[in-house]
Parts: C-alpha cells; sequence; structure tokens
C-alpha cells in the first residue's frame, strides 16, 4: 500500500544523496532555524487550507497525527527543503569557485 510516508522515504533518499555529494553533513545554526521558520509557516498554512477543505487527504494513507488540521506528513516536505536548498546553494557555489 502507497501512503505518504512512502513518499517522504522517497525524497528522504534524494536529500540523503544531494548531502552526500555535497559533502554537507551538519546542520548550522541558520539552517535550523529556517526549518523552524518553516515548519512554523506549514502549520499555520497547511492547515488553513485543509481546513477549508482546498486540500484533503486520504484518510487510509496518513498516519492519523495532525498538528492542527495537517497531517504530519506534510511537515516532512518543510523539514527536507529547509535542508536540500542549502545543501544544493553550497554545492553550486563550490561547483562556481575559481580554480587556481
Amino acid at each position: 500500500m502507497f501512503t505518504y510516508v512512502v513518499l517522504n522515504l522517497v525524497f528522504l533518499f534524494v536529500v540523503y544523496a544531494v548531502l552526500r555529494v555535497v559533502g554537507v553533513g551538519k546542520l548550522t545554526k541558520p539552517i535550523i532555524i529556517t526549518i523552524g521558520i518553516l515548519l512554523v509557516f506549514t502549520a499555520i498554512f497547511d492547515s488553513f487550507i485543509v481546513g477549508l477543505d482546498i486540500v484533503r487527504y486520504d484518510e487510509a494513507k496518513i498516519l492519523g497525527a495532525m498538528i492542527g488540521t495537517a497531517p504530519i506528513e506534510d511537515f516532512f516536505y518543510a523539514l527536507l527543503a529547509g535542508i536540500l536548498v542549502p545543501s544544493v546553494w553550497h554545492l553550486l557555489e563550490r561547483h562556481h569557485e575559481p580554480k587556481n
């Protein structure tokens, strides 16, 4: 049975692969602050759009844990974005460094 958790695990694998390529292994204070902000905004806006029935989740495919009216699986994407985007940025900066 395909669930949102399985989809989250696919994204986790992609983030892990990028982190391995980039060589970023630790979460810095700016990344942690960014993740915190993303999670707060996810709680607010996802609860809003789920509560207004703009977005609906198949009850059989979620774990059932909710923050507001949003399933916990929704927060996984904010967490991954907060880690992945700075890692890709770091990779691109490193790629464009002048070579001596």
